[in-house]
Order: C-alpha cells, then structure tokens, then sequence
C-alpha cells in the first residue's frame, strides 16, 4: 500500500475510533439500541467516508425478473445484457426454461427476453456492429458417479469406404461382437468416407485410412450389468450389404462413471436495438465453456470448450467471419483448458495468461505465452508466480492499453482444489524478453476474483473466495484499487454480497461498477447447508463520484476512423487531463477478454475537446466505445458512445 493509500488508510481508522469512543462514553442501553449494524450503516454513509472508500448498493429485481445470472454484457443502449440459459440449475434444463434479461442501469426497468438454446456457460464477445456474438452452451447437465442410471461413453464410429460417407441417425444401436451388448447413439452423425493413401514417390496404393466421427452412446437399460469393462468392436443394425462391412464401431468401456457437461453448436448475435437473437451459422465444434476472442482481422476466435461428448475439444479451434457468418477451422490444433484467458496484442499475435475456469488435463496447455495464430507457434512465458494456483484466476490488461501490462489476480488449484493464491503476477510484454513478476499480494488466497478499469486508470478488484465455490464460507468481502503507476493497492468499502463461482463485474457509461452472480456449493462453515444462487445485483459507485463535480461531455462524432478526430464539448474543458476509449466487457467465469481502456491524444480549445483514436487496429479493435474524460481531480465524466469502424 503506498503512502497515500496508508494515510487515507489511518485516517478512516482515526474517524471510527472517536466515534466509537464518543458513543462508548453514553449509557450502555442506548449503544444497544443503536446497534453494530446501525452503527456501520451511519459510518460508511457519511460524505468523507464514501469520498474515500466509494459506496455499495444491492439492487433486488421484482422477484418475477430475478434470474441465476451466468453471463453479462454492456450493450452499445448503456443497458446491460443479463443471460442465465439454465442457470446452473437442472429442473430448468428439463424444462427448457432458459433466461435472458436485459437492464436499464439508469432508468431501473427490467425486461424478459425469449432465449432460443440453453446459453449456460456460453462463449461471448463484442462484435464491430455492436452486437454481442454469442456461442456455445450447455447439452447434458453432468451426472456424478452414483446418479448415472445408464452406461454409456465415447463411440468411434468407422467408415472404410473411400467412395462415400455414411449417415447415422440419433438412436443408431450397436452391439459388442464380443459382449453383446447394445448401445444407442444420442445424435445423428454423418462419418466420412475413408482416405486413400498413395506412395508419393511410386504411386503405388498403400490402402485406406477409415473417416471416423465419435458420438456418446447409452445402454438401452439401467443397471450395472449393462456396463462394459473393456474394448469391443461393435457392428451397426440396419446396415445391409457393403455398408454393413464397411462402417464399425469401437468402444472402450462404456460405464456407470461420472459423465460431464456437453456442449451445443449453436452460435447467435444478439442486436440490442431490436433486442432479441438472430441466429447465425452453428460452430463445427460443440462447445461448452469456450472462449470468444477477435482476431487481428476481425474475425472471431473460438477456443476450447467441452465438447457434445463431454470431453475437452482437441484443440480444434475455429474463426467467425461476422461478414459471411461461417465458422471455419484454423488449419493447427492447439489445446488449452476452458474458459482460457486469451488477448488480442497490438502486434496482432495472442497473449495467454495462464488464467482459466478448469476442465482439462493439469499438464497440457496450461503454460502461459505468446501464440502467433497464423503459424501456431507458442512461445511460453516464464516467471509465474503460484504456477499450479491458476485455475479460477482472473486477468486484466492493465489500462493504458498501449503500455501492454497485464496483471494475475488470485488462483486455485486444479479440480475441486482447497488450494488459493493470494499473488498478483505483472507481466510487460513490451520488454525484450517479458517475464512475470509478481506485484502487490492480496490479503486473502482468492479464487473468483473480479477486476473491472475504471476510467481514471485505476482497477478496481473484488470478491473472490478462499475455497472452491466458496466453501466453507469462505466468501471474500473485501474490495481493492489497483493503481497501475505506483503497483499499489489501496483498500475501499467492502462490498455486501459475496461472489464467488459464477459471478462477474462490468463498468457501466456512468463511471460505476455492477457485480453479478455467485454459486455457493454451501452456505454455512460446516458444509451441510446447500448455498443458494445470488441472484442481487451490486453495484460499486467509486469514491471519485463524490466529488463536487464531474466533467461534462457532449456532442461530437457518432464515429471516428482509426487516426481520426472528432470534438466533443465540455465546460469544464480547461481541466481535462486525460481521455479514455474503454471497450464494454462481456464477463463470465472471472473471464472477460473484452475489457481495454485505450489512452487518447487531445487539444483543448476554448470548451472543445478534440481527440484523436490510435491507428492500430489491433490496439483499437472495430466497435462500439465508451469515451471517457477525466479531470484535473481524476473524476470523470460520463461515457459518450462512439463507434470505430
């Protein structure tokens, strides 16, 4: 904590203590009625106190509106985009019941939108047109070991035949030529034909190699004894002739394990001016915790995710170009957990942190660096503190943006882990060989961790818990600013809800904070109280908004091209000192690789404020901002939209 932040740090210490020794001078009786919470509640709401510290406020939907909140995103209107699917919660899924809300921060109204597919867990980004792509979801809930009724598993399907491929619909039975038994594929499949295989050299034939597709396949009845214990061939009924003889089966076991989430295909835009889906051209690969990123070009990475097997993806990611609205392969693999946390660099090639939301093998594609998406090279990045703490991890790049900073809060162990990192990681990859050092530590080991740029340059970290999904209440109700000049954090009010599984945090045009969600698997110390879904909403107002004043800012250009101007009007023009360009996020999981606070040039002239956007569209990627001026006080003003195209 540098000195200032001590200072303020004491001073608010020194306030309370003559408070409480003014109140511990009257009668005992009346302290008692006054009470702890009522004392708290006077403390954090006087003037100099919310000057210093910021203020917390829950927000409580009408019960009919209130909704598990998985993912949420601020929309091109100010208003913010609230999606639940399923919420995490079964009976819904059965149901088909999946939800979507969209809120007016400001005017405090709320509305149901009609949801087409089950978007839990879902992959999100900003588009260039202002709207937000949407892809991915939830298939099959994951059944745990003792709930499964059916075995079941992976079937690799064969197709020998080197002049066709085969189509399978959903309900295809095979059966072991071994054990006999018989399973029934879940999904229809189209298997493709067999390669022919030539000596290069000769020409001569060296025979075919089979085109294979996996589906998940169950037993048609419950009970152990329906189970498989080892690898069998498996012939396909209903197939006749040559068909018969080309197209097999071949399984591993197929059993009463653990199955986990699958994931759909199903990708949308969402437009938030009609405010509704539109539905575009599905992934090649069903994706369940996936992460969206744009690309240099524009078009739209997709990474990783639990496939509509339940299995990991086997790095077989895949772009969206938003002009033709297809999905094509990138022509490498590369594997990286869920949910990883990949960045757009200015020179166009992708930085991974490291940080992810689980699923995966603890040793593959779990190191940090470099990835060049053109050739697939990897260059890993060395210095990482609490290495094997990175799941649950969350990163942001540390504004300005063009300084290039990335900053790692918190972490835990892989799986269900106890384990918590209470490390910040800084890394500069503008350095001529960037490493991670570590920077100021949090009080706390913090799994969950929110960080969302504020327009004055500071970040703003929050929530979290010690445990996974925050178990043994271990909810961290506490709140840091990150100032990235002096690599310092200064301690604020305390938020009033915990967050931890399933929670995020957004900046809003106004200059404060909403935080959503939180999936306890627990709410008591002991662990024998199931935890509920956190469906209020908080909202953060930062201390420079109780300030006297704050700039104002109007007019100008709707767009500015990419080293272009446009002038803005402000009477308090004379006392800006700085302008931010910040892209609205898309959160989920503690993953939003959305969020970036660009630094802009200016002249001031009388009560004008001409800006000038950067160049690099890598640093400034096509799309809907929020333009922010900050005074000589660092209190900004409120956020005018502008696009660049």
């Amino acid at each position: 904590m540098n000195d200032q932040a001590g200072r303020r740090r004491a001073r608010r210490l020194a306030i309370g203590t003559v408070v409480v020794l003014a109140l511990a001078g009257m009668n005992g009786p009346w302290l008692y009625r006054f009470g702890t919470e009522k004392y708290h509640q006077y403390q954090i709401n006087k003037p100099e106190y919310k000057a210093e510290n910021g203020k917390w406020e829950v927000v409580e939907f009408p019960e009919e509106y209130r909704l598990n909140t998985i993912h949420a995103a601020l929309l091109r209107t100010g208003k913010v985009l609230l999606v639940a699917g399923s919420g995490n919660n079964q009976d819904n899924f059965d149901a088909k019941k999946f939800d979507t809300r969209i809120w007016d921060p400001v005017k405090g109204t709320i509305k149901k939108v009609p949801t087409p597919s089950d978007l839990f867990c879902t992959g999100h980004t900003q588009l260039a047109n202002g709207n937000l792509l949407i892809a991915g979801g939830t298939k099959r809930y994951e059944k745990l070991k003792g709930d499964v009724t059916k075995a079941g598993g992976l079937m690799i399907v064969h197709n020998e035949n080197p002049d066709k491929p085969i189509t399978l619909p959903a309900g295809t039975k095979f059966t072991g030529k071994e054990n006999g038994m018989t399973f029934v594929s879940k999904d229809s499949v189209i298997v493709p034909r067999a390669k022919k295989n030539f000596d290069k050299a000769t020409g001569k034939f060296l025979g075919n190699t089979p085109g294979i597709y996996r589906v998940y396949v169950e037993a048609q009845k419950s009970g152990e004894k329906y189970a498989t214990g080892t690898q069998d061939n498996y012939r396909i009924q209903g197939l006749s002739g040559t068909d018969a003889r080309n197209t097999y089966g071949i399984a591993q076991k197929l059993a009463l394990d653990k199955k986990d989430f699958q994931g759909i295909r199903d990708a949308y835009e969402f437009d938030p001016v009609a405010e509704r889906y539109i539905k575009v051209d599905p992934m090649n690969e069903a994706r369940w915790y996936p992460t969206l990123t744009t690309l240099s070009d524009g078009k739209i990475l997709s990474v990783s995710g639990l496939d509509d097997i339940g299995q990991l993806v086997p790095g077989k990611n895949e772009v969206f170009d938003p002009k033709t609205k297809k999905w094509t392969y990138l022509d490498k693999t590369r594997q990286f957990p869920t949910y990883p946390a990949l960045f757009l660099m200015q020179n166009g090639k992708v930085f991974y942190s490291g940080s992810n939301a689980g699923y995966g093998p603890d040793n593959v594609g779990r190191d940090p660096g470099i990835w060049d998406v053109d050739t697939n090279k990897f260059t890993k990045l060395t210095g990482l503190g609490d290495a094997k703490l990175m799941e649950t991890s969350g990163t942001v790049l540390l504004p300005p943006a063009q300084d290039e900073k990335f900053m790692v809060v918190g972490g835990g162990g892989v799986g269900e882990s106890d384990q918590s990192s209470n490390k910040t990681r800084i890394i500069d990859l503008k350095d001529d060989d960037p490493k991670f050092v570590d920077g100021p530590t949090l009080e706390k080991g913090t799994r969950y961790p929110s960080s969302s740029i504020l327009p004055d340059d500071t970040v703003l970290v929050s929530g979290g818990s010690e445990d996974y999904r925050g178990r043994g209440d271990s909810n961290i109700l506490q709140a840091r600013l990150y100032h990235p000049d002096t690599n310092t954090f200064e301690q604020v009010a305390d938020p009033l809800v915990g967050r931890n599984y399933h929670s995020g945090s957004l900046l809003l045009p106004d200059g404060r904070v909403m935080f959503f969600g939180s999936d306890s698997l627990y709410s008591d110390k002991a662990n024998t109280k199931p935890g509920k879904f956190e469906q209020r909403i908080e909202i953060y107002t930062p201390p420079y908004l109780y300030r006297d004043s704050r700039p104002s800012l109007s007019g100008g250009p709707q767009t500015i091209e990419r080293g272009g101007e446009g002038t803005f009007t402000s009477q308090h023009a004379s006392t800006i000192k700085k302008v931010r360009l910040i892209r609205p996020s898309a959160s989920t999981h503690v993953t939003d690789v959305d969020q970036r606070s660009v630094a802009l040039d200016y002249k001031v002239s009388g009560d004008k404020i001409t800006v000038t956007v950067p160049k690099n569209k890598n640093l400034v990627q096509s799309g809907w901002y929020m333009l922010f001026v900050d005074d000589d006080q660092g209190t900004p003003s409120k956020a005018q939209w502008v696009k660049v195209p």
